[in-house]
C-alpha cells in the first residue's frame, strides 16, 4: 500500500472517530414559503390568554390558537414540508397556529429546527424530544419495517411531550395535505367524554387487525364486547390532551403493547394499540378529513383512487410515498396534487 493511500485512509477513519454517524444528515434544501397572514376576523391571542406558563409565548398556551403536532425526521422532512405549508396556505388565521413538532434523541434536532425555520422563518413552533428508549423495549416486528420506527409512536406519548396548558391537538402524519382551513378539524365537537375524533371505517374488516390468537382467546376477545369497534386511521387525529392525561391512556396503551410481547395478537405496528384502547369509544369525524390509503397497502404501494365524497385532507399512507414516486418517474395520478406544496430546492431551479 502505497503511502499517500494510507494517508488517505487514515484521514478518512479520523474523521468518522470525530464524527460518529449518530443521526441523519438534512441533505435537501427547501425554498422558503410565502408568509400568509390571518383574515380581519382572528381571535387576537394576548397574554391574558396564557394562564398557565408565563415562560414562553403566549401562542403556546392559547386555547385560541390552533395546536398542531407531528414527527419530524431527515427521513419524511420533504413530506413535513409540505404538509405545514398546506395547512398555512388554506387556513384562515394561519398566525394562530402552532406546531409541536417530535422528534427521536437520536436525530439531529439543531438541523431539523433549523431546516423548518429556513422555510418557515414566521412560523411559531418547537421541536420536542423523544427519547424512544422507553418505548424501543415494547415494540414488536410488524409486517412493513417502516411501521417498527420508534418515532411512529411518539403520537402516544404526546400528553408527555408537550406541555401542560396544551390541552388539545391536531396530530398529523408527514405524508398528507389540507386543502381545506385546519380551524374546522380542530374546532371538532369531543362531546364530554370522548379523549379523540377521527374519522371512523366501519365497512372495513375490523378482524383482519388482529390475528387468530387474539380472536380465540376467551378473555381477550371480549375487549369489544360493549363496544361498536370500527377501524379508524391514526394519522389524523383530534385529541384531548388534558383527558387523555387524567385517564392515563399512555400506560393503558404500554400494557397492549407489553401483551404483545408475550403473545402476537396484532401485526400492525402502532395502530393495533389504539384501537384496542379506543376503537368504538372515539368522536367520529367526517371522512373528507382523511382521504387515507393513497400511498397503496403496505406491501406494493399500488396507485389508488380517492373514495366518493369530497376532500378536505389527503393522505398518503401505506407504502408508497409522493415525492419518492415523483422523483422515481413513476408517479400515481394523484401525486400530482400533492406536488404544488413540495418545496424541494432542486439543482436546476432558478432564483425568481
Amino acid at each position: 500500500m502505497s503511502q499517500h493511500l494510507l494517508l488517505i485512509l487514515l484521514s478518512l477513519l479520523f474523521t468518522v472517530f470525530l464524527n460518529p454517524i449518530s443521526a441523519s444528515p438534512i441533505i435537501q434544501k427547501f425554498k422558503e414559503a410565502p408568509q400568509f397572514y390571518n383574515s380581519a376576523d382572528c381571535p387576537i391571542i394576548d397574554p391574558g390568554d396564557d394562564d398557565d406558563d408565563v415562560s414562553t409565548k403566549p401562542i403556546f398556551c392559547s386555547r385560541r390558537a390552533v395546536h398542531v403536532a407531528m414527527t419530524l425526521d431527515a427521513a419524511y422532512i420533504r413530506g413535513s414540508v409540505a404538509a405545514v405549508l398546506s395547512v398555512l396556505q388554506h387556513s384562515s388565521c394561519p398566525e394562530n397556529i402552532v406546531f409541536h413538532f417530535v422528534a427521536s434523541a437520536s436525530a439531529d434536532a439543531s438541523s431539523l429546527r433549523s431546516t423548518i425555520s429556513a422555510s418557515f422563518p414566521y412560523l411559531e413552533f418547537k421541536v420536542y424530544v423523544f427519547n424512544v428508549s422507553s418505548v424501543s423495549r415494547l415494540i414488536s416486528s410488524s409486517i412493513r419495517s417502516a411501521l417498527d420506527c420508534p418515532l411512529n409512536y411518539a403520537r402516544s406519548y404526546l400528553a408527555d411531550l408537550l406541555p401542560p396548558c396544551v390541552r388539545r391537538v391536531v396530530y398529523l402524519d408527514s405524508d398528507l395535505i389540507l386543502v381545506d382551513d385546519i380551524s374546522k378539524l380542530s374546532a371538532t365537537d369531543l362531546g364530554g367524554d370522548s379523549v379523540l375524533a377521527a374519522p371512523e371505517y366501519c365497512n372495513a374488516n375490523f378482524t383482519s387487525y388482529f390475528t387468530s390468537a387474539f380472536w380465540s382467546n376467551p378473555t381477550l376477545s371480549l375487549t369489544f364486547a360493549d363496544r361498536k369497534a370500527c377501524y379508524f386511521n391514526t394519522g389524523v387525529m383530534v385529541i384531548d390532551l388534558s383527558r387523555w392525561r387524567e385517564g392515563e391512556y399512555t400506560a393503558r396503551i404500554e400494557e397492549w403493547m407489553a401483551m404483545q410481547k408475550r403473545m402476537r395478537i396484532y401485526e400492525l405496528g402502532s395502530l393495533p394499540p389504539f384501537l384496542l384502547v379506543f376503537a368504538g369509544l372515539i368522536k367520529p369525524v367526517n371522512h373528507r378529513w382523511n382521504q387515507h390509503g393513497l400511498g397503496g397497502d403496505n406491501f406494493r404501494g399500488l396507485c389508488r383512487d380517492l373514495h366518493p365524497g369530497p376532500v378536505s385532507l389527503l393522505h398518503w399512507s401505506g407504502k408508497g410515498k409522493p415525492w419518492a414516486r415523483l422523483d422515481a418517474g413513476r408517479p400515481c395520478p394523484l401525486d400530482a396534487l400533492w406536488s404544488p406544496y413540495d418545496l424541494l430546492q432542486t439543482p436546476f431551479a432558478l432564483d425568481s
